[in-house]
């Protein structure tokens, strides 16, 4: 039996959806879309002509069924961080390759800008980054001093103002709780006010943004400051609305045809996501 291709907006899943697919996709079966949940990275042939397509996976998935699906795919640029004004990161970081980061001898954090290639931690010298076939020395990543955050939150940010959050993590441990639980509430969503006024206009319309609490133990001081930027796509939605995350999630990774001027510069190559 053919099954006909779906005639309005559909949700397209990996083929082992992780907890935040599944809550996207309630909701995305609520608002009455169809969830196609795929067996594989290659595109049913009654999919690859319908429209109003959607996408919830990892890149190397998004990259083997986005083209076909003619959809569209928003991230923030690689060495945005490192082009923060200081008093929104507290710290100097710089985009360089796994390459030159191997030369360092002195402590550093090191993270690839978006994808998970690379464990994000702290490490003692270069010498310890890996230098194997998975990690090729142009790999890009980001470097930066070490810094304590002492509780950190996911903002689902859609067109510029904070949609969905949730705290993550405590104490450098997963401890998720819907933002409007949390006592910090109103001084994150203070800080993420004035980082999108001022900064806005380098992010997405539909992108996630990672803020934390830190601690300067030299000075005694606490301060807020950018944690990272990620893809809206494969970002795990914690203890957020889910259906404010689908709304996000949807801009994020949509239809060519509804592509906005101000996201040309945001969109994923598919040559580079697989």
């Amino acid at each position: 039996m053919t099954i006909a291709a779906p005639t309005a907006d559909f949700l397209v899943l990996p083929p082992r959806p992780d907890s935040t697919a599944d809550l996207l996709a309630a909701s995305a079966r609520q608002r009455g879309m169809a969830v196609e949940l795929l067996s594989g990275p290659v595109l049913p042939d009654r999919l690859r002509h319908a429209t109003g397509a959607h996408l919830r996976g990892g890149p190397v998935f998004a990259g083997a069924v986005a083209e076909d699906l003619d959809l569209v795919l928003l991230e923030p640029d690689d060495d945005w961080l490192t082009r923060l004004p200081y008093e929104y990161t507290h710290r100097d970081i710089t985009l360089t390759t796994l390459g030159e980061a191997r030369w360092s001898r002195t402590p550093m954090f090191v993270k690839p800008p978006r994808d998970k290639s690379l464990t994000a931690c702290v490490y003692a010298d270069g010498s310890r980054l890996p230098g194997d076939a998975d990690h090729p020395a142009d790999t890009p990543v980001l470097v930066s001093e070490i810094v304590t955050f002492l509780v950190e939150y996911r903002l689902f940010v859609l067109d510029g103002t904070v949609h969905a959050a949730s705290r993550y993590a405590t104490h450098g441990r997963l401890d998720p709780a819907p933002l409007d639980a949390c006592p910090h509430r109103a001084a994150v969503l203070d800080f993420a006010a004035g980082l999108l006024d001022t900064c806005g206009d380098s992010l997405p319309s539909a992108v996630v943004v990672d803020v934390g609490l830190a601690s300067d133990a030299d000075r005694g001081t606490e301060h807020w400051a950018v944690v990272e930027a990620n893809m809206a796509w494969f970002s795990t939605s914690y203890a957020a609305d889910p259906d404010r995350v689908l709304d996000v999630v949807l801009r994020a990774a949509g239809p060519r045809d509804r592509l906005a001027v101000r996201d040309r510069a945001f969109v994923r190559p598919h040559a580079a996501v697989g």
